[in-house]
């Protein structure tokens, strides 16, 4: 049950959303989950400000998921995601926060797991 919702300062193609979307499906099994029930939400055009200087291209990710991981898979998919970034959007690294949140009640179809 993740859910990854995307901020990105650049404004992106329906197409790019796709490919990103498609992208973040294969990541999300850096955490033992599947796109099965993976959501994904996408909002480019984001104001984004880092240390009182606003960004050109910047990217503010946070990972919701049902459970927990090893850190050391937080810090994998970080990578990931910081790379996805800027091979497709041209976001450095640099310009990206990531964070988690695991979540241990989790509601879908009308009741929590």
């Amino acid at each position: 049950m993740p859910f990854i919702d995307s901020k990105v300062t650049v404004k992106i193609s329906e197409a790019q959303k796709e490919e990103l979307k498609a992208e973040l499906g294969k990541l999300i099994t850096t955490l033992g989950k599947s796109e099965t029930y993976l959501m994904v939400g996408i909002e480019d055009s984001y104001d984004l400000w880092l240390g009182g200087r606003k960004l050109d291209r910047g990217a503010y990710v946070a990972v919701s998921l049902y459970g927990d991981a090893p850190k050391e898979r937080y810090d994998m998919l970080t990578g990931q995601i910081c790379d996805l970034l800027s091979r497709k959007l041209d976001i450095p690294g640099n310009a990206v926060y990531v964070t988690y949140h695991p979540v241990s009640d989790w509601g879908w179809n009308g009741k929590n797991f």
